[in-house]
């Protein structure tokens, strides 16, 4: 009687990726070019002079101040509820999950790990980095500014950078990062771009973020974008070591070891020698003794042998029918058995 193991989800699913003989030829890994670095370097550029303006207090602060009076939200108040609901595209834990579902099915079809790990990875340097200048410049929101004209920094706040601006950059540009086609890569792009530039205006709007805020925003979930080819190498590294974990963690649950390759015979060279007569005699003599297939005995009747032909026939054992002396045997003519009669 034979028992079956029971698989558990993550069994099926690796099942699922064994059963792909290899990875589709047209995914196509994104490398830093010179033209992604002088973006990367451009962007920071940008991010930094943004950080600048906000500390020493310039017209950028001035204008936030100027946004959060006019009060967005109370000058268009009708899209106060679709804007309540559109702004969750920016939140972390919801999009995260959208995300994740598509590049999930993603992996499944492409037999790849790479989408569910870039993302991890683009996430994980959203939290480090976005994270890290929020609380390192501690700035108020508008709703908690206490000095007007102030930059508000230091204070203990964490709205600087804004993260919904950010996390909607990198979890919906993520999307056109892992593209296939040149063509889909466009499009998603605008797509993304789009998006979270609806989101960074709707957290001005809802009064949750300074203009600036939101500027950096941007800033910021670009460069994790543009950095992530870098971390490429990491991710592959990753597949591979997570594949391994789970063929040793299979192994060790069904008590198999792995079959060891089976060794290359090395030929050995070959040297010709002049045989000896009496070894050739030898060797004829064990070639012509060789045995052979054994057969069934053959029982021959005793005397000399003739030819079939010039047998006599005889009659059956059993047969009814008698003898015929004057038969003539196969090969006669007539005239040498019947004798010629005159007359």
């Amino acid at each position: 009687m034979r028992t079956e193991r029971n698989l558990t989800r993550l069994d099926r699913v690796f099942a699922r990726l064994d059963r792909e003989p290899e990875r589709p030829t047209h995914i196509d890994v994104p490398r830093m070019s010179r033209h992604r670095i002088a973006l990367f370097a451009a962007t920071l550029a940008f991010y930094l002079a943004i950080v600048w303006l906000v500390v020493i207090t310039s017209w950028l602060v001035r204008l936030d101040w100027q946004v959060m009076f006019f009060r967005p939200y109370q000058q268009w108040p009708e899209i106060h509820a679709f804007l309540d609901y559109y702004v969750v595209l920016g939140q972390r834990g919801p999009t995260a999950v959208m995300v994740a579902a598509w590049l999930g099915w993603r992996s499944w079809r492409q037999h790849t790990l790479r989408p569910l790990l870039t993302l991890g990875a683009s996430l994980l340097l959203l939290n480090i980095t976005v994270g890290a200048a929020k609380l390192g410049m501690g700035r108020l929101g508008p709703h908690y500014a206490t000095t007007i004209g102030a930059n508000e920094m230091g204070l203990g706040g964490d709205i600087f950078p804004s993260g919904h601006t950010a996390n909607a950059v990198v979890t919906w540009g993520i999307l056109a990062y892992l593209a296939s086609t040149p063509r889909a890569r466009r499009w998603l792009s605008a797509v993304s771009a789009v998006v979270s530039l609806g989101v960074g205006l709707t957290t001005v709007y809802l009064g949750t973020h300074w203009l600036s805020d939101v500027v950096l925003g941007w800033a910021a979930g670009l460069l994790i974008l543009l950095a992530l080819p870098w971390c490429e190498p990491l991710i592959a590294r990753a597949e591979v070591a997570i594949l391994d974990l789970r063929d040793r963690r299979r192994e060790h649950r069904t008590g198999t070891l792995p079959v060891p390759a089976a060794p290359v015979a090395v030929p050995m060279p070959f040297t010709p020698r002049t045989a000896a007569p009496q070894d050739e005699a030898a060797a004829a003599r064990e070639t012509v003794a060789a045995p052979r297939s054994p057969r069934a005995p053959v029982y021959l009747a005793p005397g000399p042998h003739t030819a079939r032909s010039e047998r006599t026939p005889v009659t059956p054992v059993g047969s009814r029918r008698p003898p015929h002396s004057d038969r003539l045997p196969r090969g006669a003519t007539a005239s040498a058995a019947r004798p010629l009669t005159g007359g």
